[in-house]
């Protein structure tokens, strides 16, 4: 059986939707699909150009104040909808995930920080 968000059927509802209501889901695929591209492009970008000595430091800290992301998986995890067993799942995984980043991100840089302190 087929996910139901990468079924045929999904994809003109959600088209048939966007028609009636106006939007283009078309034209907001592509949009969201080329910011993301573009995301993933400047993000590999700007990531390259850090010296490795730096490297760890702003991963870590980035990676402890992105509390932002449990916000939306915590969102996502609330959501209903017709799918909502699906979106509910997702969700789950994406604040534990999440967490898991942030907890990371803490104890890293908390180790970093031992390092420099007088004994």
């Amino acid at each position: 059986m087929p996910h139901p968000f990468l079924s045929p059927d999904f994809l003109a509802a959600l088209l048939a939707q966007s028609a009636e209501s106006g939007t283009g889901g078309l034209a907001t695929l592509i949009t969201g699909l080329t910011i993301f591209a573009l995301a993933i492009f400047v993000g590999f970008e700007v990531i390259s150009k850090v010296p490795p000595t730096l490297h760890t430091p702003l991963m870590s800290g980035s990676n402890a104040i992105s509390g932002i992301t449990i916000i939306g998986a915590i969102i996502c995890a609330g959501r209903g909808g017709e799918w909502h067993s699906t979106a509910k799942l997702l969700g789950i995984v994406a604040v534990v995930f999440a967490t898991v980043n942030v907890v990371g991100g803490f104890l890293v840089t908390n180790r970093m920080l031992q390092m420099f302190r007088k004994k």
